[in-house]
């Protein structure tokens, strides 16, 4: 259990995840003491640490930890919502500052990324923990055991759709760029292939059918589940009863035919995801490799078009 309340830092106060990392740091008792992000429209902050130092500039940033630990201040935490590309840089940073890091998903971009962030943690001695929230989701968790105290061995016919339709910023901004946000598939699809391989196993084949800027679907073979994913950030792909309800996101995983009903139940994910890190539990680097393994593979896999099992939204 924490025994006392832990020194934070935040790197990527400006963006949309920021808040949650906030929240939890606030609702697990412990302090902020500086965020840096290059853009200053952080005024969140104020509604949970008011008094944490801001910086736009890392160098200055990095000076200021630093400068925190020389006078006995030390960083217990650095918590990263920074763009993807960036993470790896930053969760070195933070465990060469003799922090243990709590990232964002993607946690990198590239398997061999992972194995090298194994090698500072041996080094350093410090831990670097992923925000993997779906896996505390108790319809997830539901889920996971109703297939483990099923048949052991049903293979498991599965459908994961998941539409979050984003306007022409998002083409223009770090996200539409796949050498910084690893394309469609691993910037809003990392978290479902990890939740996936967490309840149905392993890998047995991964085929892409279609892989564009702005959706991307393929066929993934489990070890006891062939799941058809489609995956969009386009307002067109969300069906059309949805659309005239004024709603941009369709979200729908089917078991068997079987609606999984998780809409709901986000809000406190990542302060769940925080205090099981403060007990000395939360998901780290071995946790993380699987779905990372499985969107690099997808991101460098040619399409084969629309042959074989592919996801009926391909039509």
């Amino acid at each position: 259990m924490q025994d006392k309340i832990k020194n934070f830092a935040l790197i990527g106060a400006a963006g949309y995840i920021a808040i949650r990392h906030l929240k939890a740091i606030k609702e697990t008792n412990n302090i902020l003491l500086a965020a840096l992000d290059k853009f200053d429209s952080v005024g969140q902050i104020d509604s949970y640490f008011p008094d944490a130092d801001f910086f736009v500039e890392f160098e200055r940033f990095d000076r200021h930890i630093d400068k925190l630990k020389r006078k006995g201040t030390k960083v217990d935490y650095v918590s990263i919502c920074s763009p993807n590309y960036l993470h790896d840089s930053h969760i070195r940073f933070a465990l060469r500052q003799g922090a243990d890091a709590i990232c964002e998903k993607p946690l990198v971009l590239n398997p061999w990324n992972v194995e090298a962030l194994q090698e500072i943690e041996k080094e350093t001695g410090k831990k670097v923990y992923n925000v993997l929230q779906l896996r505390l989701h108790p319809s997830i968790i539901a889920l996971k055991q109703e297939i483990e105290n099923g048949p052991k061995d049903k293979v498991y016919d599965v459908d994961l759709t998941y539409i979050t339709s984003r306007g022409n910023w998002y083409f223009t901004s770090w996200k539409g760029d796949e050498e910084k946000s690893g394309g469609v598939a691993t910037n809003i699809g990392v978290h479902f292939y990890d939740m996936l391989s967490w309840i149905f196993g392993n890998v047995k084949q991964n085929i892409v059918h279609i892989s564009e800027k702005n959706k991307a679907a393929g066929y993934l073979e489990l070890e006891r589940a062939r799941v058809r994913w489609f995956l969009s950030v386009d307002f067109e792909d969300v069906p059309k009863e949805i659309r005239l309800k004024g709603q941009r996101t369709f979200r729908s995983i089917s078991v068997e035919g079987k609606e999984i009903e998780f809409s709901g139940g986000f809000t406190d994910l990542h302060t769940q995801t925080y205090q099981s890190i403060l007990n000395g539990n939360g998901y780290g680097l071995d946790h993380a490799k699987k779905a990372i393994d499985i969107v690099h593979s997808i991101r460098n896999k040619k399409p084969i078009g629309l042959h074989g099992d592919f996801h009926p939204f391909c039509r």
